[in-house]
């Protein structure tokens, strides 16, 4: 079964994932957690995903490399990065990585939900 709004989100602090979680759901999206980047790497269904959300700094890993190993895989889902670590040399590795959006934590819903209704909206998912 296909699911048009389904959002990847990979995240190692549990508190986060619980309010993107609540977030998601609050905008009709349906997010799969991962709380690591081991747990992201054995999912392979990323064609139903609008979007992937990563933090950048993982306890077990990065979200840009996990961002670099999608685009080797021939993975092109829209990517959202999340992450406390707002410095310039990282802010460049991230959008440089591609992504849709490059988000400090804390950030507002609009922040987060404005990206991912327009990468719906021009894939007519939603």
């Amino acid at each position: 079964m296909l699911h048009q709004n389904l959002v990847l989100v990979v995240d190692d602090n549990p508190a986060m994932l619980r309010a993107v979680q609540r977030l998601l759901r609050q905008h009709a999206y349906e997010p799969i957690l991962f709380s690591s980047a081991q747990a992201f790497k054995s999912h392979s269904d990323f064609e139903e995903a609008v979007c992937v959300i990563l933090d950048i700094n993982l306890s077990d890993g990065s979200g840009i490399d996990l961002r670099h190993r999608l685009k080797n895989a021939g993975v092109s889902v829209p990517v959202i990065y999340i992450t406390g670590n707002d410095s310039p040399n990282v802010r460049e590795a991230a959008l440089a990585s591609g992504c849709i959006a490059f988000l400090t934590k804390p950030f507002s819903i609009q922040q987060l939900i404005e990206p991912l209704n327009r990468v719906v909206g021009q894939s007519g998912a939603r």
